[in-house]
């Protein structure tokens, strides 16, 4: 990767707000993470990659943006209700998480029905959302059958990494 590469990265990634980014090819890992707990704070958790060559760096809003401390807010705010959220559904049928950070979309086109709704059988393989990352639309596909219990999140949300989407039983 080169630094004109990782400038329009970083472009991308402050233009969608996006907090944190990791990309694994082959040898190379790269770890991005956005905010007053970038490097090392008690939000930051250890990769548990294997040994590879590793760049961690910060970056921070454009300067004529708003300060620190006003972004730091909502997302003090959105933890609790994450954590809270998925604990009651738990029992109601196995999480399928976001294997990215990017826009949820229940649909191929805005004018298009819902992959899935709540009550529908998918089987394994079956198509359950997109989630769109950097301009690549990325196909979300049941890992196994069975009926969906709960969709966690709305249509054309942020989602994170490991973010529960929906649940199937």
């Amino acid at each position: 990767m080169n630094p004109d590469d990782l400038k329009q990265m970083l472009d991308a990634l402050k233009a969608a707000d996006v907090r944190e980014f990791s990309l694994k090819t082959g040898s190379f890992s790269l770890d991005l993470k956005r905010g007053p707990q970038a490097m090392g704070g008690p939000a930051s958790q250890p990769s548990a990659a294997a040994p590879a060559p590793r760049m961690e760096t910060a970056f921070d809003a454009a300067p004529e943006s708003n300060p620190n401390p006003a972004p730091s807010a909502p997302l003090a705010s959105a933890a609790p209700a994450e954590s809270a959220a998925p604990a009651p559904s738990a029992s109601k049928g196995a999480p399928v998480k976001a294997p990215i950070v990017g826009t949820f979309y229940a649909s191929s086109s805005p004018d298009a029905a819902p992959y899935v709704k709540v009550g529908d059988t998918v089987a394994a393989g079956q198509i359950l959302c997109i989630i769109e990352a950097m301009k690549l639309m990325n196909e979300i596909e049941a890992e196994a059958g069975g009926v969906v219990r709960e969709i966690l999140v709305k249509n054309a949300e942020p989602v994170e990494y490991g973010q529960t989407l929906f649940l199937i039983e």
